[in-house]
């Protein structure tokens, strides 16, 4: 495998294949876990992922050691990665001949949020917006066909897009052995 296109080649039947499992009988979707520890002295927080691990921090002027990105630096990661991803994904279902693929996201946060005076700061990244740039022989309505395939598809993209509602939950002890499951 040497190029994009070989990949893309090797994409299709794997997608493909996929969503055949999807669709016969007794079909279950997959379950996602993350569980994040904070590090003792240090503060960073390891992400584990079924078998990989992300270590998260925060920069020096935060009381970080910067030994990997913040958290809406990683939101930012995982909405490009998403993004790649499903381009490629989609550049194989619709053989969309791709050299390369680069996406760029960008966003805005501010430490103002929710302080005296900046109510109506919102805590989280603000403004984001990608921009793809691909490498490719084909048409600019080739192009079109395959981003509105992955607006459709991008699970991130469409997550971030259509929020939903989240379950929490917090347990844990209270100071006087009082337990506390919330």
């Amino acid at each position: 495998m040497n190029t994009l296109d070989d990949y893309l080649a090797l994409k299709r039947p794997a997608y493909q294949a996929i969503k055949a499992r999807a669709r016969a009988p007794g079909y279950e979707p997959g379950t996602l876990r993350a569980v994040v520890t904070v590090e003792g002295r240090s503060g960073i927080r390891r992400i584990r992922l079924r078998d990989h691990q992300v270590i998260t921090d925060s920069p020096p002027d935060f009381v970080g050691y910067d030994l990997g990105p913040s958290s809406p630096e990683i939101a930012l990661g995982a909405l490009g990665s998403c993004l790649a991803h499903s381009w490629l994904i989609q550049a194989a279902v619709h053989g969309l001949p791709l050299q390369s693929v680069e996406v760029e996201v960008t966003g805005r946060i501010d430490a103002r949020a929710g302080e005296p005076g900046h109510e109506d700061i919102r805590p989280e990244p603000q403004g984001i917006g990608f921009t793809v740039r691909l490498t490719t022989a084909a048409s600019g309505a080739e192009i079109t066909v395959v981003e509105a395939a992955v607006d459709r598809a991008s699970p991130i993209l469409n997550l971030l897009r259509r929020p939903q509602a989240i379950a929490a939950r917090v347990e844990g002890v209270l100071p006087g052995g009082d337990p506390r499951n919330a």
